[in-house]
């Protein structure tokens, strides 16, 4: 008779075994991993820095940035430069703005994405400057960056009198030659602010995220308050 070498077959034991060390394996995978992605959570600090027209938000950035190495995502900018190179999400947002209508909050975030995208996987943080501006926009930014593995670390408002604020914008208005820095626009601003923006801050406050700067007083003595919050993220 014809004998047949069969090929060696692991018993149920080992096979167990094996099929455990894998699953281990894996999950140990899974695990760092996830380890992976808490750590660059906890070192990319994302701000947002929220605040009345007029409250220091531009030079407050403008410190952050020099003393920390953050990246710096302004709306504004942003739009302006995508319309000025003519990419298709800047044909898109002219289109709006040609009409007079807002830009959607789906393009806004796409053109947003992109940009932040373009600082790389390790980035120290960014500072998002006029975004978001609504609660959905602000479940929006959420979204996106949770997508990446990121998070915003703390939304910084600066706090300032309306008072102050007109006697800013005012004074900005004269010595830049702003249009829009008189005095009827200044308050049409200021309550679109207050009507529609600022419900942003309790909704941070939901997500632990809010903190409070008195931005009335000396730019180092605001900066130095805005270091604590950094620091202490």
């Amino acid at each position: 008779m014809r004998h047949i070498k069969l090929p060696y077959m692991p018993s149920d034991v080992e096979a167990r075994k094996s099929d455990l060390m894998t699953d281990l394996w894996y999950k140990g995978k899974e695990t760092k991993i996830k380890q992976d992605k808490q750590e660059k959570r906890i070192h990319m600090k994302n701000i947002v820095i929220f605040g009345a027209p007029g409250s220091g938000k531009g030079t407050q950035s403008d410190l952050m940035i020099e003393h920390y190495g953050l990246g710096h995502i302004s709306t504004g900018d942003v739009l302006r430069n995508e319309i000025k190179k003519g990419t298709e999400l800047g044909k898109t947002a002219q289109s709006y703005i040609d009409k007079g209508n807002l830009i959607p909050d789906e393009l806004m975030i796409s053109i947003l994405a992109n940009v932040y995208d373009s600082y790389g996987r390790g980035h120290k943080g960014v500072i998002f400057d006029g975004f978001p501006r609504t609660i959905p926009q602000a479940e929006a930014l959420k979204k996106m960056l949770d997508e990446r593995g990121d998070k915003v670390a703390a939304m910084i408002e600066l706090d300032v009198p309306e008072a102050e604020l007109m006697e800013r914008l005012i004074k900005r208005g004269k010595e830049s030659g702003r249009a829009d820095d008189n005095e009827e626009t200044i308050k049409k601003r200021l309550v679109v602010y207050h009507s529609q923006t600022q419900p942003l801050i309790e909704w941070y406050k939901k997500e632990g995220l809010h903190y409070h700067i008195n931005g009335h007083g000396t730019l180092e003595r605001i900066f130095s308050d805005i270091q604590q919050v950094i620091d202490g993220i």
